[in-house]
C-alpha cells in the first residue's frame, strides 16, 4: 500500500469540493482531490443541476412552440426522440465534467478516483479504481460528500428517484411524483411538458413546503394547468405493481382512501446525507440524529484539521451555498479569520413560472413575530411580461418599517432565477428599497419589475396605484 502526504486532501468533487480544491490551489497549496467520477462535478453536474436544467430547456421550447398560436405562429405537434433528448443531456454533462477535469490538471491538482475513509483526524486510506489502494496523510481535510436522494422501503422495479428520471428511457403515459419540493416540481414539469400526465402528491397542506405563499399561490395557477393534478394533505400508504403499472393507495388527512393505477411513479420526499462508511468513528467528528455533520461557523469540524460543507452538514442543500462554504472553509485553512454567515442564500425552482426567494421570509417573518412591511409588484403591470405572452408573476420585497432595509426578496415568473441576485445583492448589503427605487432599470425588462415593486412601497409606482407614504 502507497503512503503518500498531501497539504489538503479535499473528500468528494462536487459543487463544493471542486471549488475548494481549486481556490486552495490558487492559493498555492498541495491539493489532492478524491472522488469515485472519472471528473470533478458530483451530483450537481453528472446527475443533477444540471442534467435536469438540460431537459427543462427542452421542456420549455416545446411549451413555447404550443404558447405561439396565441401569437398566431402555430408550429406542428413536435416529435421527439427520446434517445436524441437523453444525448443531448449526456454531451452537455461530458463537456462541463470534461471541462472541470482539465481545470484540475491545469492548478496542478491531484485528482484520485476512489473513495476515501478516514484512519484518524490526520490519515487517510484510498480505495482506488483500478490501481493500489493507498493511505494519504493530510495536514487538513475538507470532507464535501454531499447527499443522495431518501427512498422508501420495499418498493417495486417501476419507482424511480431522482436520478433513475434523468435517465430518460421512454415517456411514460402517466407519472405520480411523490413529493411537492421542487426536485419533484422540476422533474414533473419536464414530463408534463413532453405530454405524461403528471400527478404530484403531497403530505403537508400546500406544494413547496417553507415557501412564501404569496410565491407558491402565484406559481400553482399555472402548476394545476400543467399538471393532471395536485393532492395536498395526503399521504401513499402503499405500491404493488401490477399489469398495469404500479398501483397506488392514497390516504387523505381525513382518513379517506383511494386508489389509482401510474405507469411510472416517482419518489422525491428528500435527500440524506453521505456521512456513512467514511471512517468518521475513528475521528471526533459528530453527527446529529440526522446524519448531518455537525461544523462550527467555519465549517470546522471536532476533528480540528477537518472541515465539512455542502449538503453532508445540512441547512440549505443548494450547490452555490456548498461553493460558498467551500471557499470559507480554504481561507480559514489558508489563515484568514472569516466565518460562513450569509444574510440570503438564494433559492430557485426551475419550473414554469421559475419561483426564487432570498433572505427572509413572510412565513419566518411571522414565526419570529417580527414586524415587516410588504411591497408587490404584479406582472400583470410590466409592459415586458405583456410583450412574452407571461404576466403570470409577482416580484415581493420583505421590509424592515423602521430601518427601510430590505430583509427578503420573492420572484416568480419566467426567468426569475436571473432576477434573484440583484435582490441576494440588496440583502447582503444591507440596502434601502429606496436604493432600488433610485436606481435606473433598463426598459423594457423583467428587471424594471424589482425597481416597481420597491416603489410601490412609497405609493409612487408608476403601473401600480397605492396610496402614499413619506419617501
Amino acid at each position: 500500500m502507497d503512503n503518500e502526504r498531501t497539504q489538503l486532501a479535499v473528500i468528494g468533487a462536487g459543487p463544493g469540493g471542486y471549488p475548494a480544491a481549486f481556490l486552495a490551489a490558487d492559493y498555492g497549496m498541495d491539493v489532492t482531490l478524491i472522488d469515485p467520477e472519472p471528473n470533478p462535478g458530483g451530483v450537481c453536474l453528472f446527475r443533477g443541476c444540471i442534467p435536469t436544467k438540460t431537459l427543462l430547456h427542452v421542456a420549455q421550447i416545446i411549451r413555447e412552440a404550443k404558447e405561439a398560436k396565441q401569437w398566431g405562429v402555430e408550429f406542428d405537434a413536435p416529435r421527439i426522440d427520446v434517445d436524441a433528448v437523453r444525448s443531448f443531456k449526456n454531451r452537455v454533462v461530458e463537456k462541463l465534467t470534461g471541462g472541470m477535469g482539465h481545470l484540475c490538471k491545469q492548478r496542478g491538482i491531484r485528482s484520485i478516483r476512489g473513495m476515501a475513509r478516514f484512519l484518524d483526524g490526520k490519515n487517510l486510506s484510498i480505495e482506488r479504481q483500478d490501481e493500489a489502494s493507498m493511505t494519504l496523510a493530510f495536514d487538513h481535510a475538507i470532507l464535501a460528500t454531499g447527499s443522495r436522494p431518501a427512498m422508501l422501503a420495499g418498493l417495486p422495479d417501476g419507482v424511480l428517484d431522482s436520478t433513475s428520471a434523468m435517465e430518460m428511457t421512454s415517456i411514460p403515459e402517466s407519472l405520480l411524483v411523490v413529493g411537492g419540493g421542487y426536485i419533484g416540481l422540476e422533474l414533473g414539469t419536464f414530463y408534463a411538458s413532453l405530454g405524461t400526465r403528471v400527478s404530484v402528491v403531497e403530505l403537508l397542506p400546500d406544494i413547496l413546503p417553507g415557501a412564501d405563499p404569496d410565491l407558491v399561490r402565484t406559481y400553482s395557477m399555472s402548476a394545476r394547468k400543467l399538471f393532471h393534478e395536485i393532492i395536498t394533505h395526503t399521504r401513499v400508504t402503499s405500491f404493488e405493481e401490477s399489469n398495469s403499472g404500479i398501483d397506488v393507495v392514497f390516504e387523505s388527512e381525513e382518513g379517506d382512501t383511494r386508489e389509482a393505477s401510474y405507469e411510472k411513479v416517482l419518489i422525491t420526499v428528500g435527500r440524506i446525507p453521505n456521512s456513512e462508511h467514511l471512517g468518521l468513528e475513528n475521528t471526533k467528528i459528530e453527527l446529529d440524529e440526522k446524519g448531518f455533520v455537525k461544523v462550527d461557523a467555519q465549517r470546522r469540524t471536532k476533528e480540528p484539521a477537518v472541515f465539512a460543507i455542502g449538503d453532508v452538514v445540512g441547512g440549505a442543500l443548494l450547490a452555490h451555498k456548498a461553493t460558498k462554504e467551500g471557499k470559507v472553509a480554504v481561507d480559514v485553512i489558508s489563515g484568514k479569520s472569516v466565518t460562513f454567515d450569509p444574510k440570503a442564500v438564494p433559492a430557485v425552482l426551475f419550473t414554469d413560472p421559475e419561483v426564487t426567494w432570498s433572505g427572509l421570509t413572510e412565513l419566518e417573518a411571522a414565526a419570529e413575530e417580527r414586524k415587516v412591511a410588504v411591497a408587490k409588484f404584479p406582472w400583470g403591470a410590466s409592459g415586458r411580461a405583456a410583450t412574452l405572452g407571461r404576466m403570470d408573476g409577482v416580484t415581493k420585497f420583505i421590509i424592515d418599517p423602521e430601518t427601510e432595509k430590505i430583509l427578503g426578496v420573492g420572484i416568480v415568473g419566467p426567468g426569475a432565477g436571473e432576477l434573484i441576485a440583484e435582490g441576494t445583492l440588496a440583502v447582503e448589503m444591507g440596502a434601502c428599497v429606496r436604493d432600488i427605487a433610485k436606481t435606473i432599470h433598463p426598459h423594457p425588462t423583467l428587471s424594471e419589475t424589482m425597481m416597481e415593486a420597491a416603489e410601490v412601497f412609497y405609493g409612487l409606482s408608476t403601473h401600480v396605484y397605492r396610496p402614499k407614504r413619506s419617501p
